[in-house]
């Protein structure tokens, strides 16, 4: 994930497979990717512009677009909760089937 200099979530990134289980059968992968598709469609519902957003098999990507402060601060609630649920995943099963790295966001 991507933050700001306050810190805030600005994109986000999720590739892969955990490994924890087989294909269909991975409780690591399914509660990470349930809790980005739940954010992913937060941040749709409830943001005056829609983030960016790329899918495929394994893989998931959403960055902010626009610079609203209302917009990011819903953003942030969504996101937060979200990472709480990987950290706690993480936390649960090993950070042997999830990395979560944190990048510095710069503006473009």
């Amino acid at each position: 994930m991507w933050e700001n200099d306050q810190g805030q979530i600005r994109e986000f990134e999720l590739s892969g497979h955990a490994g924890y289980a087989e294909e269909g059968r991975d409780i690591v992968c399914a509660g990470v990717s349930a809790l980005s598709i739940a954010a992913v469609n937060g941040l749709e519902r409830f943001l005056t512009v829609t983030p960016k957003v790329e899918t495929r098999d394994g893989y998931i990507s959403c960055q902010l677009i626009g610079e609203a402060e209302q917009d990011l601060e819903k953003a942030q609630l969504i996101l937060q909760t979200m990472v709480l649920g990987i950290e706690q995943i993480q936390a649960d099963y090993s950070e042997k089937y999830i990395l979560i790295d944190r990048r510095r966001w710069t503006p473009c």
